[in-house]
């Protein structure tokens, strides 16, 4: 790269798990790339949030703030605003940011969403646009057949009309999966709407992009990352939790949920339950939860807001003090790492997946959106490491039925065996000579051979 400096353009999407992955990334790739700077735009509530206190790779990275979307004074940031503002508010942004520097960026690092990436670095010379996709590969690659999937929706309709029962069989990795389980957006009735537009743009744009990267591993999703590589360039780099090159911010467990999984309860496994900071269960299900968890009598550690814990059922805290613990938020990462955590309560979002897998804790899974659904079809019949909850919603029996699959049955010791064994591999998988720490190289020589 020679001694001068590269400015890469970093593109988050503020909202829910989003742009921390991708700062993780962005001080993975300043430590492998010392002469390159990075420029993150991102909006101001979310660089608030992820630069307050911190010095992200020693200087070398500079936050800047773009447009919500919303008028002055407005006090809620939604998806939709800060879409419909999107390109210009970004584009805004990093005029300003070239302005500053007097030169032009060298490279554009974009969160998948942002499809306009590819525009961005044509503009600028053709220089890269590297994608990172903060999920796993089956999501990635479900969006790409779009168009195929609501073809297929079309052409066989079943008895009620509609085909989601069909399982994808002709799409690689996707046997087990059935058309319903897709993400929501591509079966939208308006794909020009605000938030299926941009992921409709997405699969459309990235197959040109120059890399697509991945917070995965190979061995996780090789029938799905292997047909990806068909369409495009493919690094996966993960699971970035076990990367030792990754920073980890200073662990706060305000409420002493590793003491307290420390101390002697009055079983073997502890169920964590937890369902990611955007979601909180409907109340009937939080009350059949409750309910099974009471009778059930397994210690039980549960991340529940305050606004769901009025939904408790009346003496529910009282009547399980002795062996179990609500807290509003804890380390979940600490958690999933100790011993004394035998089951995993989930919407099975990608990070709370990939976390579980590399800690080898087997899951309970109650999916909501996005992606949730085909995540947890492949924990439940690919990798056969949990169970989806009876029916799709939380019922006292279903979950009775589910904690004792998971805690008790031969089919929970197999679902365990099978969980750590993905873990061995993941592990693996980020080794010196792993094979996402290949892929990171790669990606380092890439963007290396790019300046």
């Amino acid at each position: 790269m020679g001694s001068s400096e590269c400015h890469i353009a970093v593109l988050a999407f503020p909202f829910t798990t989003h742009a921390a992955p991708l700062l993780s990334l962005v001080e993975q790739l300043s430590a492998a790339l010392p002469s390159a700077r990075f420029s993150f735009f991102n909006n101001h509530d979310s660089n608030s949030t992820l630069f307050g206190g911190r010095n992200p790779a020693a200087g070398k990275v500079k936050a800047y703030d773009v447009w919500d979307g919303t008028v002055a004074g407005e006090a809620l940031v939604t998806h939709e605003e800060f879409i419909m503002a999107m390109p210009g508010n970004y584009q805004t942004a990093i005029a300003e940011a070239e302005a500053e520097m007097g030169t032009k960026f060298g490279c554009f690092l974009t969160d998948s969403f942002l499809w306009f990436g590819g525009d961005l670095a044509a503009e600028r010379g053709g220089v890269p646009w590297i994608s990172f996709w903060t999920a796993g590969a089956c999501s990635i690659s479900a969006h790409l057949y779009t168009d195929f999937v609501r073809s297929l929706v079309a052409a066989t309709p079943n008895a009620n009309g509609n085909g989601l029962e069909h399982k994808l069989k002709v799409i690689p990795g996707m046997s087990e999966v059935s058309i319903g389980e897709m993400p929501g957006e591509i079966l939208a009735k308006d794909l020009q709407a605000p938030f299926p537009g941009m992921i409709y743009n997405m699969a459309l744009k990235l197959p040109s992009a120059n890399a697509l990267v991945l917070n995965s591993f190979q061995k996780l999703e090789p029938t799905v990352t292997d047909d990806l590589r068909s369409k495009l360039q493919v690094f996966n780099i993960g699971p970035m939790i076990l990367q030792p090159a990754t920073p980890k911010p200073p662990i706060s467990d305000d409420h002493n949920c590793i003491p307290w999984l420390d101390s002697p309860l009055p079983a073997s496994a502890a169920v964590y339950l937890s369902f990611g900071s955007g979601i909180t269960p409907p109340p009937a299900e939080i009350v059949g939860l409750a309910e099974a968890l009471e009778a059930k009598r397994a210690p039980f550690l549960w991340s529940l807001k305050p606004h769901g814990v009025k939904h408790l059922p009346e003496g529910f805290v009282e009547r399980t003090k002795e062996f179990g613990k609500i807290v509003s938020w804890a380390p979940q990462v600490q958690v999933l790492s100790h011993p004394g955590v035998g089951a995993f309560v989930t919407h099975c979002g990608w990070n709370s997946t990939l976390e579980a897998i590399s800690f080898g804790v087997c899951m309970i899974c109650r999916p909501f959106y996005g992606d949730q659904k085909i995540n947890t079809r492949f924990v439940e019949s690919v990798w056969e490491i949990g169970v989806k909850v009876e029916g799709g919603i939380f019922t006292k029996d279903g979950t009775m039925k589910a904690l004792n699959v998971v805690l008790d049955s031969d089919r929970g010791k197999l679902l365990k065996q099978n969980v750590v064994k993905l873990k061995g591999e993941a592990l693996e998988a980020v080794k010196p000579n792993g094979s996402s720490t290949k892929d990171f190289q790669e990606l380092v020589h890439l963007l290396n051979d790019s300046f």
